[in-house]
Parts: C-alpha cells; sequence; structure tokens
C-alpha cells in the first residue's frame, strides 16, 4: 500500500472515531442496555400471532441474561390476511399477510411510558392450486413476520433505554 493512501485511510478511521457513534451493546452483558433488556417482562399476547411475536421477543430480551423485571412490555397486535389479486374467476391468486404491533414500554417502579410505538411488517404470499401449500405459505409468513417486527420493536426498546441511561448519567460519554 503506498504512503500517502495509509495516511488518508487512518485520517478516516480517526475521523469516525470522533464522530460520537458508540456502540450500542458496549460493555457486554453488564452494559445498561443489555441489563434493561433482560430486565423487560412480556404479558402473554393473545393467538397464534401474540404466542409468536412474544417468543421472538423474549429470546431477543433474554439473549444477555435474565434479570429482575423493571419493565413491562405491553403489546396489541393486528394481524390481517388480504386478496391481493384477484383473477377473471373471482379466485385469489395473491394474499399480503399484515402484522402490526401497538406497544409501550413501561417502567414498573413508577408507572411511567417511556415508549409509545407502532411496528409492523407485511409480506406477499402466492396462493397456488394445493391448499395445504398456501396454508403452509401463510404460516411460514407470520413466523417470518413475527420476527421481523420482534427484531424492530427490540431495537427501538434498546434505543429508548439507551437514551435513558444517557439521559440518567449526563457526565459519561
Amino acid at each position: 500500500m503506498r504512503p500517502h493512501v495509509f495516511a488518508i485511510l487512518a485520517a478516516l478511521c480517526t475521523s469516525l472515531s470522533a464522530c460520537g457513534l458508540q456502540p450500542m451493546y458496549a460493555g457486554g452483558a453488564s452494559a445498561p442496555v443489555a441489563q434493561g433488556l433482560a430486565a423487560i417482562d412480556v404479558p402473554p399476547i393473545p393467538g397464534r400471532s401474540g404466542w409468536l411475536l412474544r417468543n421472538a421477543l423474549v429470546e431477543r430480551f433474554e439473549a444477555g441474561g435474565t434479570a429482575t423485571p423493571a419493565f413491562r412490555l405491553d403489546v396489541r397486535i393486528d394481524d390481517a390476511l388480504e386478496a391481493l389479486g384477484v383473477l377473471n374467476d373471482d379466485t385469489i391468486s395473491r394474499e399480503r399477510r399484515i402484522l402490526r404491533a401497538r406497544y409501550q414500554l413501561i417502567e414498573l417502579a413508577t408507572g411511567e411510558i417511556l415508549l409509545d410505538a407502532t411496528s409492523g411488517a407485511d409480506a406477499g404470499i402466492d396462493v397456488v392450486s394445493s391448499e395445504y401449500a398456501t396454508i403452509a405459505a401463510e404460516q411460514t409468513a407470520l413466523e417470518n413476520l413475527s420476527k421481523e417486527v420482534a427484531e424492530r420493536m427490540a431495537t427501538r426498546v434498546a434505543l429508548a433505554l439507551r437514551e435513558r441511561a444517557e439521559a440518567s448519567s449526563p457526565g459519561e460519554s
């Protein structure tokens, strides 16, 4: 590598480290965000889609361990399956599965709502001549959407917990 190219790369790396970006989970399991996620209780959510979403959330929150609940995540979901493509003979050729979640992160000690947000995702499904194949595709779409929505929710919750931790310790950065 040429010396001037190395110098440019070194300058870019130095400027990136000074931009204020920080890893969200810096500190591993002992980081405030990881401890906050481990301390979230997710009550049961009704229905199959609720069961799938809750399991995906618990899996993400407990990745760094478990702790005594300090927060509760209340979740209400809307799971819809709608026809998209209708053929001349009124048969459906394509469906769309939509999973939306409205959720609130509540601090148990104070009852304060720390986060009130929505998240959602949708997937297209081809309707084929085999009813079994179509039902299997609908179920697979629901499983995948549950994981995707849970990932988005976990990220938003982690950001809220990080902002809360930064606000409670303004001298550290």
